[in-house]
């Protein structure tokens, strides 16, 4: 069984942020304004931007990126790594603003994006990426570019993102690749239930990561768990509308490494697609899901509460008549409760060829429309503890 005490790596990173914040009196401070930046929302302040961030850069201290109170109108910018300075803290008491033209900004895959930096805070503010533009040209079928991430922590370490708003992004709202210690706290996230691949905060390639206290309003997956995501951590989360937390789609690559370790808790899923969702490709893969709990989650009308699918194939492209490779095993579902949408309100889809093994439902207590739910169970092997409704088919 896994431990549900919040890993030590975790609490030795939170505190050491909250010392960090608290002596912000000791940082050097760099003001935007100071180096031509404009609060009116219509000058084009990257420039200024990406000096204040080159200054923080270089010097040898702990140091402050202050951006104050109104409109910056900002293109794609890329903050490169290898600082001298030990912590960098971007303090942000104004919004950031994307160019209203969706052109400019979807043609690049990133809007703010960190790459390779080490001890870098992210506190307050709000990202407005106008992204409705860019969801109506999608929506119509013309050319379209295809969007940018509003934020992004490429190879990473000792990362805090707490307080931030981030409004309409055109793709991915935060993605978290390739890092290491990284803390999400406060973060609102807000979208059109409508918009296309709006995911709130993709994890993948990525260790010892904490997702806390967190509301997510979006049009696809409120949190999505990729390859080679291991020691997550998610924790008093609300999701809706959305797609629920997912974990996949995995096989996407044959070769591609396994999720391990992941503890989602405190949730709560309201109106969204899914709740707790499992996905593969049905496609051949060396990768796997392994020691995942899902615990203390409550789903209000939910059309899929609990999921297993690793039959997913849209449109019947690139797989047709072949399996998942994925191995699934050791997943808990603990305290889950609550009414789903539709009468199926727990479904495992497990491959032919690897069935999951190891899965355990305990004390869930899922209704349909005031009524007995189902369940539908195929290719797996598990059990069923304490009260669990609607009757398990393990």
């Amino acid at each position: 069984m896994m431990n549900l005490t919040r890993p030590s790596h975790a609490i030795i990173l939170f505190l050491f942020f909250i010392l960090a914040i608290n002596s912000t009196s000791a940082l050097i401070k760099y003001n935007v304004l100071n180096f031509g930046a404009k609060p009116n929302g219509k000058t084009d302040s990257t420039k200024a931007f990406l000096m204040a961030w080159e200054a923080a850069c270089s010097s040898a201290d702990p140091t402050m990126i202050y951006v104050p109170k109104g409109r910056y109108l900002l293109g794609s910018m890329a903050f490169k790594g290898g600082c001298k300075s030990p912590h960098i803290t971007i303090r942000i008491d104004g919004t950031l603003v994307a160019p209203q033209d969706c052109r400019v900004l979807g043609k690049s895959t990133d809007w703010l994006s960190f790459e390779g930096v080490n001890g870098v805070s992210i506190l307050g503010g709000a990202l407005d990426a106008k992204g409705p533009s860019l969801w109506a040209c999608k929506s119509s079928h013309s050319n379209c570019p295809s969007g940018a991430t509003t934020l992004s922590f490429t190879n990473s370490k000792n990362i805090r993102i707490r307080r931030l708003l981030s409004l309409n992004s055109q793709m991915f709202h935060i993605v978290i690749n390739g890092c290491e210690n990284v803390h999400v706290q406060g973060v609102r996230i807000i979208a059109a239930g409508d918009s296309p691949n709006t995911d709130g905060i993709h994890v993948q390639l990525s260790k010892n990561v904490n997702i806390i206290k967190c509301s997510i309003k979006t049009g696809d997956d409120c949190i999505s768990i990729g390859p080679g995501t291991k020691n997550l951590w998610v924790e008093q989360v609300t999701c809706g509308p959305g797609h629920g937390v997912s974990i996949g789609s995995l096989a996407k690559d044959l070769k591609e490494e396994g999720v391990q370790n992941v503890t989602i808790r405190k949730t709560i899923f309201i109106g969204t697609q899914n709740g707790l969702r499992i996905k593969s490709w049905a496609r051949p893969s060396i990768g796997f899901v392994q020691g995942v709990r899902f615990t203390d989650s409550l789903m209000v009308n939910v059309q899929n509460p609990i999921v297993i699918d690793q039959n997913y194939c849209p449109h019947n492209l690139n797989c047709p008549n072949q399996v998942s490779g994925i191995k699934i095993k050791d997943i808990i579902y603990e305290g889950i409760r609550g009414t789903s949408f539709t009468q199926v309100a727990i479904k495992f889809d497990c491959s032919s060829k690897n069935p999951c093994t190891g899965i355990r439902l305990q004390n869930v207590n899922l209704s349909y429309l005031n009524k007995p739910a189902q369940s539908s169970c195929s290719n797996v092997r598990g059990k069923a503890l304490n009260l669990v409704r609607p009757e398990n088919c393990l």
